[in-house]
């Protein structure tokens, strides 16, 4: 995957859709004002009016005004249509996976303190590792048989790639509400830990699924699994760490914070698009560079002038990107055509999810509590009900082609909607009841009575 569009990613050419968009000519400058408007809109109207955590108002708003297109369209069928053209023309995939996840990981990476990431390490590297892979098998599995008894085709390879996608968790509505309700420093680093690296893993994991679904091979390829692990994941953070070796030597022969912050933008656009190129993990490499300028660029590195100004640029990018991440998922319902068939099957794998997760969470957490390690009360559950999928569940599912080797491949269909349905209950049901059970749990929490999970 190239590096297209990432100045302007939602441009990248769109993969083949319905006519919707026939007769549609829009520049990429008024495609792009046009879903910035939007975003200010609804961020705007979220926090006048409806007071939910930021990304969660701004996907239901988006939701809501679709859903409103489409009625529209029951009696004015050219305002769906050039909707449904406008949002065909966005890349879904490389606007997400090429264009915002190396920033919004970068981002996020910038604000951990290793010394809190390594009270963590043992629990994070195996949510990371292990519960992506146990997620996956236990969704992958249990589609496989499910899927059968309603008469739709569910190939193993591709319940699996399910199974992946569907794995990485997003933790930007939980961390903030995490915060307010005054919960120890730990949940919050465990939390953003394992999604900073949590979505590297997926994506490895996905792609080499994806190779053998397109090779039309009946079995996994493991060998091309693990060599793609050491290959994409390890030589991603190497190369990770090597990028934040030489932009930390950059920082410090400058003192001028917006040549700094040019630099630090310069690392994620660059370094991305050279680790992709390399055919390694960019998600990977962003994490642990992050990770590198944050702290020891940081401390060693800048100006109190300069960390200040960096801080602020970084957390902006943050903010926008997730609410336009966010709106687009709002908006995406229009062009995925949600069918009845494509409804059901999301909501009837939506407990198959959230079970997977909370086993894939509960097993470690118990093992390690085993081994005498301290874990606060109800860290399972937060890290269970809190898991939720966003826009890079959305952008995999965009990757499993339409025709292999001339063949449909009629999986697609139910995929693409059941992804769709799954993010949004994540999003919008378990990202509005976390809070209040969030703060029950940790009220409890507090109280002189026995662990629990």
């Amino acid at each position: 995957m190239g590096m297209t569009g990432m100045v302007a990613p939602w441009a990248a050419a769109a993969p083949p859709t319905t006519g919707a968009e026939d007769g549609i000519n829009i520049s990429v400058v008024n495609l792009a004002a046009i879903l910035l408007s939007l975003t200010a809109l609804f961020a705007y109207l979220n926090h006048r009016f409806i007071r939910l955590p930021p990304s969660i108002g701004v996907m239901a708003l988006a939701l809501a005004f679709s859903l409103l297109l489409v009625g529209l369209g029951i009696f004015v069928p050219s305002v769906e249509n050039t909707a449904k053209g406008l949002v065909q023309k966005i890349d879904f995939n490389e606007t997400v996976l090429n264009g915002m996840l190396g920033f919004l990981l970068f981002a996020g990476a910038l604000h951990i303190d290793l010394a809190d990431l390594a009270s963590r390490r043992t629990l994070i590297a195996i949510l990371a590792t292990i519960g992506i892979l146990t997620t996956t098998l236990i969704v992958g599995l249990a589609t496989y048989f499910i899927l059968p008894l309603i008469g739709l085709e569910a190939r193993l390879i591709y319940c699996l790639l399910f199974g992946a996608l569907i794995a990485p968790t997003d933790p930007i509505a939980v961390l903030a509400m995490l915060k307010d309700a005054g919960a120890p420093r730990s949940l919050e680093v465990t939390i953003a830990g394992e999604s900073l690296f949590n979505d590297g893993v997926a994506v490895v994991v996905f792609l080499g699924l994806l190779k053998a679904a397109n090779q039309g091979e009946g079995s996994v390829d493991f060998a091309y699994l693990g060599t793609a692990f050491v290959q994409e994941a390890i030589g991603g953070a190497v190369f990770g760490l090597l990028l934040g070796l030489l932009f930390f030597y950059l920082f410090k022969t400058v003192d001028r914070y917006s040549v700094e912050v040019l630099l630090s933008l310069g690392l994620v656009a660059g370094g991305y698009a050279l680790a992709t190129a390399l055919h390694m993990s960019g998600p990977i490499a962003m994490v642990v560079a992050g990770l590198f300028i944050g702290n020891h660029g940081r401390t060693f590195a800048m100006s109190d002038t300069t960390r200040e100004h960096l801080d602020t640029f970084w957390e902006l990018i943050d903010e926008i990107l997730n609410a336009l991440l966010f709106v687009l998922l709002g908006l995406e319902v229009l062009a995925l055509e949600l069918t009845t068939m494509k409804l059901g099957v999301g909501l009837m794998l939506v407990p198959v999810v959230v079970l997977a997760r909370f086993v894939s969470v509960t097993l470690p957490v118990w093992l390690l509590r085993k081994r005498n390690m301290q874990i606060e009360k109800y860290t399972a559950r937060l890290l269970s009900w809190g898991g939720l999928r966003g826009g890079i569940s959305v952008a995999l599912a965009f990757l499993v082609p339409q025709v292999v080797n001339g063949v449909e491949v009629p999986e697609r269909r139910w995929m693409l909607g059941a992804t769709y349905v799954v993010v949004a209950f994540s999003v919008l049901v378990q990202g509005t009841t976390i809070g209040p059970l969030m703060r029950r749990w940790l009220q409890l929490d507090r109280q002189p009575q026995g662990v629990s999970a």
